[in-house]
């Protein structure tokens, strides 16, 4: 049953569910060149002329890289770049002449009558779209869907009761989708299409890509998703699960800071949309309807240059030379972090209080100062978050502390730039404690601050050349911690191994001190946001160039849209048209694939229908015809159940066995005679079987198979990788081969393939004076890719007098080398009786055709 929120996403997003303004106009393109304005009256054209046009570039966030602020004395808006924001930052790895756009929410809210001149003033000062949420929807779609739902979720916290989570609620999902919609909108107003790309980025605009690819087949389109994605086990319990997936799946690019989160998504593709992935060249890659959907894993980094600059503020030197005087004699252990449950703030303090109570000598020379960034999201679990930090750091103070000294220092209010900064360069270790995070920073702020500037070591009173040194201790579940070698990870569940690592960083001699900074120091200083930004639009590039070299278009309604992409001469066969070529031909080769074409692929019942019989024996009566079903099935079922269909030809078991039709014998294929290699096959086959639960093998007269499909996915997929590649060391010398298809690893015979099958009767339709006018092949998987090519190699021949009509056709929209398609075996069957139709049979005594296999080998 549909899903409800499959609906059509025009009708979820309209002001039928909430009370959405239109855009009261359509805002015109940024002037590049002096005297050319690209304008639009409407979604997707490209007026002005293209290639005096500057390279253009999207970014697209949930809240745009700006501060706002109202003028007491004129009561106007005020605005001026968030200079800390990485989407503003990014922009270094660009080329200068490139021009960046953004489409985001601001902060504040704007009155409607204001709108349209703060727009105008963003556009025209700051190359910046505002989307104008109204507030109901802001509030149901950020704090509703975005806090309660996704960020939970992604950081594996499920609604088990109602006192811990938000169980779905299926309004604010309606108004992401319905904020997503606007901003896709505001993206349209500006985008020239063939042209610009498009960056998107976080979970708050997940199906956003779902309605620019409907706009827009061919748009450049790449999304980065900067918190963590959880495991299939997880995410599977998200209810609209698929529509997420799908919308992400209309990027070219989906980009991830570690493998892990990259691994989560495949596993998520594969086990609920069925997609495989595979690494092309050092890329890893989902074919998704003939697109290939490539998926980046790169951390981003900090910009140097700001955080640089603010250490050579005159007021970071004062607050540093403050900080030094007031910790004199004590080390500083750094923690920055914001208020709310997925941080560790209170594992990190019990970990402090362990360290102090198992080595007394440390007491009164350490201190813990915890910076406490404002929470992002409101609810009870901040403010019981909030509440065990602060009682366990009273604890900590009253038990360890004394009239002198604070063990645990709590900053809970807005800290500056300048302060953090000075804090950062002072600390002597840094403690990033999070059980669960997307890329935190932190770590990577504290070793740039920890390298200093020549005007900071002068506020320090050291010297320029004297040795950095810097200590991490850094949760595993982070993800900027694979990039931290010299870090030392800890599980933030495990109190003891915290204070171990605690004890371990303050006390780590400063040689090795300083070959851990300098390790992290080149890899932050080279991988900073530019480096990130740059890496990202080449790989976006690359995962583009073949737009224009395939054709594309939609299909799906609401957000189960997608864009098919296939070569240029593929398309849907026209019943019409087969019919005419149909009438006017004399001598026609009909081939046939079974499962998947003229029966469903996942029916349950695998015989024929009636409908299916009745139809192949007409045509097989007709006596201009040759009509053969080339199965991998083997030859006993075929046989029984196309009794009924006594001219009808059967290739069994990809052609090992033939029969030219029901009162002539089975042909077994000379090639492949030596069949002793199943002896080696089938205890390797029982092995995997026993190994993967939810597996079976399928023994045939010519060959084995060994089928996954009730396997878990992923287990299966592993385990049928592994087994081709056992299959295939000790099948070296033997003459058979190893196919892996469709959720099933199958071992035949050499020299036996649905190809050959084509290519004999076509040879002997020749060799018989009968040389055919018309070929149609149709099949639906790999092994019917054989058929498709041989006949087109075949018909090629200059022994033929004439080149026939030929229709190659595979079942669904997909890649192939057949040059049409149908959608389904429904489908196939209509076309069927359409030829059908179109016959004259005659009574037919004897087949027009009858040779033995022998006689052409």
């Amino acid at each position: 049953m549909a899903s409800r929120s499959c609906s059509n996403f025009f009708d979820l997003a309209s002001g039928d569910l909430l009370d959405i303004p239109h855009t009261p106009r359509v805002l015109p393109r940024v002037m590049t060149v002096p005297g050319i304005i690209s304008d639009v009256d409407g979604y997707g054209s490209t007026d002005g002329d293209s290639d005096v046009c500057r390279e253009r570039k999207i970014i697209v966030a949930n809240m745009l890289p700006l501060h706002a602020k109202r003028d007491a004395e004129t009561d106007k808006w005020c605005f001026s770049l968030d200079e800390d924001s990485p989407y503003l930052q990014l922009k270094d790895g660009f080329s200068p002449e490139t021009e960046v756009l953004y489409v985001g929410s601001l902060k504040v809210e704007i009155d409607a009558t204001e709108q349209d001149e703060v727009a105008q003033k963003l556009l025209d000062d700051f190359k910046c779209v505002p989307t104008f949420l109204p507030h109901d929807l802001q509030k149901k779609f950020y704090l509703g869907f975005c806090k309660q739902q996704l960020w939970p979720l992604f950081h594996y916290m499920l609604p088990m009761c109602p006192d811990h989570g938000d169980r779905f609620d299926r309004s604010v999902w309606q108004a992401y989708v319905s904020a997503n919609k606007i901003f896709a909108d505001k993206v349209m107003e500006i985008i020239n299409p063939e042209d610009d790309c498009v960056w998107v980025h976080d979970y708050h605009l997940m199906v956003l890509p779902t309605f620019l690819r409907k706009r827009s087949t061919r748009v450049r389109l790449g999304f980065f998703l900067h918190s963590p994605f959880p495991s299939s086990e997880i995410y599977r319990t998200l209810p609209v699960r698929d529509e997420i997936l799908r919308g992400l799946l209309n990027c070219d690019l989906i980009g991830f800071h570690t493998f892990d989160y990259a691994r989560h998504f495949l596993s998520c593709c594969s086990r609920m949309l069925g997609l495989d992935y595979e690494s092309k060249r050092g890329h890893i890659g989902l074919d998704y309807f003939g697109r290939t959907v490539y998926i980046k894993i790169l951390p981003v980094g900090v910009h140097m240059g700001r955080l640089e600059s603010v250490l050579n503020l005159a007021s970071t030197s004062a607050k540093i030379k403050e900080i030094q005087e007031q910790f004199k004699g004590k080390k500083v252990i750094l923690g920055v972090d914001d208020m709310d449950i997925f941080k560790g703030i209170s594992l990190k303090l019990l970990a402090l209080e362990q360290l102090l109570e198992h080595h007394t000598e440390l007491q009164g020379k350490i201190v813990l100062v915890q910076i406490v960034n404002p929470a992002r999201g409101s609810g009870k679990d901040v403010q019981e978050a909030k509440r065990e930090t602060y009682l366990t750091a009273q604890r900590i103070n009253e038990v360890y502390g004394s009239p002198n000294y604070e063990p645990v220092i709590l900053i809970d209010r807005h800290v500056p730039r300048f302060e953090k900064s000075a804090y950062y360069a002072v600390a002597e270790c840094c403690i990033v404690n999070a059980v669960r995070d997307g890329m935190n920073l932190v770590p990577y702020k504290y070793i740039v601050c920890r390298q200093g500037t020549p005007v900071m070591d002068e506020a320090m009173g050291r010297k320029s050349d004297s040795p950095r040194t810097s200590m991490l201790v850094v949760s595993e579940f982070i993800g900027c911690s694979p990039s931290l070698s010299g870090a030392i990870r800890v599980n933030p569940w495990d109190i003891d191994a915290v204070a171990d690592a605690l004890e371990s960083a303050i006390t780590m001699r400063d040689s090795e001190k300083q070959l851990r900074h300098e390790k992290h120091y080149r890899y932050v200083s080279s991988h900073d946001v530019a480096y990130w930004a740059r890496s990202f639009m080449q790989d976006l590039e690359r995962a583009c160039k073949d737009h224009y070299t395939k054709r594309c278009w939609g299909i799906g309604l609401g957000l189960r849209f997608r864009v098919v992409s296939l070569s240029h001469g593929f398309r849907k066969l026209s019943i019409e048209h087969i019919v005419s070529a149909y009438r006017r031909t004399n001598r026609r080769a009909i081939f046939l694939d079974y499962d998947g074409t003229v029966v469903p692929q996942n029916s349950i019942i695998k015989t024929p229908s009636p409908e299916v019989t009745s139809v192949l024996n007409v045509l097989c009566n007709d006596p201009k015809n040759t009509v053969f079903i080339v199965s991998g099935r083997g030859r006993d079922s075929l046989s029984e159940w196309f009794a009924p269909c006594d001219m009808l030809g059967i290739a069994a078991e990809h052609g090992y066995f033939l029969r030219w039709n029901q009162s002539s014998k089975w042909e077994t294929s000379p090639v492949a005679a030596d069949l002793d290699w199943k002896n080696i096959v089938e205890p390797v086959m029982r092995l995997y079987t026993e190994a993967t639960d939810g597996s079976n093998i399928e023994v045939k007269e010519s060959a084995l198979v060994w089928h996954h499909q009730d396997a878990d996915p992923d287990f299966g997929s592993c385990q049928s990788k592994e087994l081709v590649d056992h299959l295939e060391n000790v099948l070296a010398n033997e003459p058979a081969v190893v196919n892996r298809g469709n959720l099933i690893v199958e071992v035949k015979p050499q020299g036996v393939s649905k190809g050959l099958v084509a290519e004999k009767v076509l040879s002997r339709m020749v060799h018989s004076g009968n040389a055919p006018d018309f070929v149609m092949c149709i099949g639906d998987d790999r092994s019917d890719e054989d058929m498709f090519e041989s006949i087109l190699s075949t018909v090629s021949s200059p022994s033929l007098p004439a080149a026939p009509e030929i229709f190659a056709c595979t079942v669904g929209q997909k890649p192939s080398k057949a040059k049409y398609y149908l959608e389904d075996n429904t489908e196939v069957v209509k076309l069927l009786q359409g030829l059908a139709s179109a016959s004259n049979p005659k009574p037919r005594n004897l087949p027009h055709i009858q040779v033995s296999f022998e006689s052409t080998v």
